[in-house]
């Protein structure tokens, strides 16, 4: 069976919308200060190796938990410049990407995960307000849309259990007017949106103002441990610490044990020039939600601080030896896709054209959420494996890193969720084969109304199944 993304979209409205559109990330297009690499040797009490979301939490939490502490930090590129300037914007209460995928995994975990990430997400609130953070940073909440007939069903499922308040074809059309949708799920505390590169610079400004030490263009080529300290050599000189930790998501680990942990998977975005008043006023969208069906194969997308809209996913591209390849980022039959999508939502906007296109590589693991341990007689500690909802959980990724560095008992650290690790992705081929067939499987599972074959029933029963 077809799916309503499966219509013919006119190919001339596709090149005219994408004739313009610059080969970057709308989000990287501001002002970004300058950090100087490293020269030479520096000792520290941390040194913490990336400047994303994870690494500047980590510094800037350490900073406030232990004034006076002496904290670097060493980033390979600028700040920003991968995830954490490539992203939605859309900052997720869920540290488990999502609860059935929490459920299926802790199921006696699961409301003392939710609890907590709703406590990280209303303090990461409250962290960007007292520090008085600019990032565009919105409380607007969550709608989950329906496509397709079968998934009216999931949406009423999911308000019968608490995840929000569900709205019928008429009245999810009056919060977004788009003749795709058949029903919505509208969750109006669980998520917020912000500008995602304006969240880590700002950070990092916070670090700096916090005497954290930051230093661009330097990278992390290995890590010794001699006597009882910590040596990380870089490109561009030394660090030697007490202690450290490891934020560098998709990018190889200095800890070999780590690195059949994660894959890069390439998610693809397009944003529009700015919406005039009346080109938004022809799809409402007032009260500035973020949205995202609920397809295993799915589009996220929200409204910018100037109105545009960004709009990314569906296509999630693993390329063969789980390599992180700028070459990777420009792939125009996803481009000219994610524009057809977009056409078929919003007809209305016809008129429209694209500004940016871009693509960024996720950090994904086995089961689609983070997983952190400690290293090197626990003066080392790590956490990879976001899945592409890391702007919110990286806060309290970054929190259980200084946890797990202090010896800390604390309900972080004694979650389950913590204490395992995700089965490893197996060497290639294989994991070019199992993850390609797998996504392979879901496409279908979208085009039978949501049967899942026996690869995905298979791999549902070891408990690596995904439910977006």
């Amino acid at each position: 069976m077809q799916t309503v993304f499966d219509a013919a979209v006119d190919a001339t409205l596709i090149d005219a919308a994408l004739a313009a559109s610059v080969p970057e990330s709308m989000w990287l297009d501001v002002p970004r200060p300058q950090f100087a690499p490293l020269a030479g040797e520096v000792t520290a009490d941390l040194v913490v190796v990336g400047a994303g979301y994870t690494g500047l939490w980590a510094a800037l939490h350490a900073a406030e938990r232990q004034p006076g502490r002496r904290i670097v930090v060493v980033e390979s590129d600028r700040v920003a410049w991968a995830a954490s300037g490539r992203n939605g914007g859309f900052v997720e209460a869920s540290l488990t990407h999502g609860l059935e995928n929490g459920k299926s995994r802790w199921p006696n975990e699961i409301e003392l995960l939710e609890r907590l990430g709703m406590e990280n997400l209303d303090g990461m609130q409250a962290d960007i307000d007292r520090l008085g953070l600019d990032v565009d940073w919105q409380r607007t909440g969550m709608l989950t849309v329906a496509t397709e007939p079968h998934q009216v069903t999931w949406l009423q499922d999911a308000a019968g259990a608490g995840e929000g308040h569900f709205l019928d074809e008429h009245a999810v059309r009056e919060e977004v007017r788009s003749p795709t949708y058949r029903a919505g799920l509208f969750s109006p505390d669980t998520c917020a949106i912000v500008h995602p590169a304006k969240l880590a610079l700002e950070l990092a400004r916070a670090c700096v103002a916090a005497g954290v030490q930051i230093f661009e263009h330097t990278r992390a080529t290995s890590l010794e441990t001699p006597g009882s300290s910590v040596g990380v050599q870089t490109t561009a000189g030394r660090v030697t610490a007490q202690q450290a930790v490891l934020a560098t998501n998709v990018f190889p680990s200095l800890l070999r044990r780590n690195r059949l942990h994660t894959v890069p998977v390439y998610d693809y975005v397009l944003a529009t020039e700015p919406l005039t008043d009346e080109q938004l006023a022809r799809i409402g969208w007032r009260h500035r939600q973020g949205v995202g069906d609920c397809a295993n194969q799915f589009h996220y997308y929200r409204l910018s601080a100037d109105n545009r809209i960004v709009w990314g996913g569906y296509d999630a591209v693993y390329h063969f030896g789980r390599k992180v390849k700028r070459h990777y980022e420009d792939r125009p039959q996803t481009y000219r896709r994610l524009a057809a999508h977009f056409f078929l939502t919003f007809p209305q906007l016809a008129d429209v054209r694209f500004g940016y296109r871009w693509a960024g590589a996720i950090d994904t693991n086995t089961r689609f959420c983070a997983h952190w341990g400690l290293a090197r007689g626990g003066r080392i500690a790590y956490v990879n494996g976001f899945t592409g909802l890391g702007v919110g959980a990286s806060r309290f990724g970054a929190d259980v890193c200084l946890d797990l560095l202090d010896g800390a008992d604390t309900e972080r650290t004694r979650l389950e969720m913590v204490r395992t690790k995700p089965m490893p992705f197996p060497p290639e081929p294989l994991a070019s084969i199992g993850i390609n067939a797998a996504r392979w499987s879901l496409d279908r599972a979208d085009h039978s109304a949501g049967h899942r074959n026996v690869l995905l029933r298979t791999l549902d029963a070891l408990g690596l199944g995904f439910d977006s």
